[in-house]
């Protein structure tokens, strides 16, 4: 068939046109494939709902435009290495995870693909990252600072209960983020001149012992740093601490919710959240060595009030009214 070299014209520009038009409808229509990489614990649905709530809003919805590949440790403890390799043998795009251990293991089971901390305790002093300013690497998210607010959960605690000069302090010495904590909530200890007792656990079969250990010590109150391994036994904690009537202060607020006297942390439903900005620079095309960690903007105090009550604990006003939420 002839044109005439207008129609010609014309009818080569409206397919050049066509072609971008119909790759970006064949690119939106792809679906994009994530993993993450996590631990089954009580408490733990909200904080993925947060996350997915956050990538919802960037415009990435499940089964629409994304799939996320979830792996959970359960109960029979899997290896979190083999998880891990089962999302690289995926070819994921993004592998989100948060603390130390599992962030580790993701960077040992690869180097390429972006890994986001949705939590991270101290990334710079752990060797997750360069610095937060230009993480370098594979690796990029948010950070607690954990050490660093230690000393505010310490102080916290002693106005809570001003009586309390010896306290037992439950942490996994395994996790170098936590020895890290251990360190500079010493230095908060001598300060406010308290005494603190070390009890430490490395795996799930050292919890028998350290209960012992603190019952044996008789402490005034009991700090918990939170992390993969203390979470998962968050329930017989909380159980020990009611038998013996040790007033608790840690950093999730799922050990007020079961019953502990305190938390004071990071909200991590917020940190969740913003982990899937990350996601969505990565998905678009940003590299996680020029993507820089950021801190915390929001904190919350919880506190347990029917638990204080139980405890014969009587919560000074000050501190019930700079509680974010204060259960009764």
């Amino acid at each position: 068939m002839w044109c005439s070299a207008i129609g010609c014209i014309v009818m080569l520009t409206l397919s050049l046109l066509a072609a971008p038009l119909a790759s970006e409808a064949q690119q939106a229509g792809k679906i994009r494939r994530i993993g993450f990489l996590t631990i089954s614990r009580p408490g733990a649905q909200h904080l993925f709902d947060a996350f997915q709530q956050g990538l919802r809003e960037l415009g990435w919805v499940e089964g629409q435009n994304l799939a996320i590949e979830w792996r959970r440790r359960g109960e029979r403890a899997e290896p979190l290495p083999d998880l891990a390799a089962e999302l690289v043998q995926l070819k994921v795009e993004v592998i989100v995870t948060s603390s130390e251990p599992m962030i580790r293991t993701a960077m040992q089971a690869t180097n390429t693909i972006p890994i986001v901390m949705a939590v991270s305790a101290a990334p710079v002093e752990t060797g997750l990252v360069a610095s937060l300013a230009r993480p370098g690497g594979n690796v990029t998210g948010l950070s607690i600072q954990a050490a660093e607010v230690g000393g505010k959960r310490l102080e916290l605690l002693k106005e809570a209960v001003p009586h309390a000069a010896r306290l037992a302090v439950l942490w996994n010495a395994a996790n170098p983020a936590k020895v890290l904590e251990w360190q500079d909530i010493q230095v908060a200890a001598q300060t406010l001149g308290v005494t603190l007792y070390s009890v430490e656990v490395r795996g799930p079969d050292d919890f028998d012992g350290a209960f012992a250990a603190i019952a044996r010590e008789r402490p005034d109150a009991l700090i918990v740093f939170t992390e993969p391994l203390t979470l998962r036994h968050q329930r017989p904690i909380v159980d020990f601490a009611t038998q013996h009537r040790l007033p608790t202060i840690s950093e999730g607020r799922e050990f007020a919710d079961a019953g502990g006297l305190m938390t004071y942390g990071a909200s991590l439903p917020a940190l969740y959240r913003r982990a899937a900005y990350y996601v969505d620079r990565i998905l678009k095309g940003a590299t996680p060595a020029d993507l820089p960690v950021e801190q915390p903007t929001k904190f919350e105090l919880v506190i347990n009030l029917k638990t204080a009550q139980a405890l014969g604990i009587t919560i000074p006003p000050t501190l019930l009214f700079l509680a974010d939420e204060v259960i009764k």
